[in-house]
């Protein structure tokens, strides 16, 4: 049985997508946040049966509707369920599939999404009914530059740019290989979502645009998409 086709949409995760956090946006965040607007863009219309939103935190559950997210903890007073209302006894949403929640409904993507961690995203593709998009939100490196939240290191954008150039050539090997304690210590929250993904789609071609390699605010965004037919 040959696998589900497959799209992939790369995006980062901080909040500061969501317009609560952020206010007014300036001229680098417009062009985050549409970079990322358009991958998703590209993942719906390929007409997925199913959205995996794939992030850090949720490893051993799956998310769904009743699950709801807070964004109390950076000082603004919002909930955003994951998958419609949110319920009582809902599961507490991880920030990754929280801003992943928020790119979906802002795409009015009203079809079925389920939120899962790494390690489960090879078992949710797999269980899949059909086409299955893929969201997989994930930051580089927090240490570009002197005021990053991690301070420099002079290894953090020869790190990143490698995995742009894994996202532009859609080389899942590249992805698989990342090394996750180097990733841990350059403090790129993406790279297990990444090594996932690559593990995920391995043998298997991708067409691959990278869209948007920045640091605007010293943590490397990166944005992407793959369709693996």
């Amino acid at each position: 049985m040959s696998p589900p086709p497959v799209t992939v949409a790369f995006c980062p995760q901080p909040p500061l997508l969501l317009p609560a956090v952020s206010g007014l946006p300036g001229a680098a965040l417009t062009e985050l946040r549409a970079a990322a607007t358009a991958a998703v863009a590209t993942l719906l219309a390929a007409g997925p049966a199913v959205v995996l939103v794939v992030g850090e935190g949720a490893d051993g559950v799956r998310l769904g509707p009743g699950d709801s997210g807070s964004l109390r903890g950076l000082g603004v007073d919002l909930d955003v369920p994951f998958a419609g209302p949110a319920a009582p006894g809902g599961r507490p949403v991880p920030l990754p599939h929280l801003v992943g929640a928020w790119l979906l409904d802002a795409a009015r993507h009203t079809g079925a999404r389920v939120g899962v961690g790494p390690g489960d995203l090879a078992a949710a593709l797999s269980g899949a009914p059909g086409p299955v998009g893929v969201l997989a939100m994930g930051d580089g490196s927090a240490r570009r530059t002197e005021k990053a939240p991690g301070a420099l290191d002079p290894a953090a954008g020869p790190f990143d740019a490698a995995v742009a150039a894994a996202l532009a050539a859609g080389d899942p090997a590249a992805l698989a290989a990342l090394d996750p304690a180097e990733g841990q210590r350059l403090l790129a929250a993406g790279v297990p979502v990444w090594r996932a993904v690559g593990t995920a789609l391995a043998g298997r071609t991708s067409r691959a645009q990278l869209s948007y390699d920045a640091a605007p605010f010293g943590v490397g965004y990166l944005v992407a998409t793959w369709t693996a037919p």
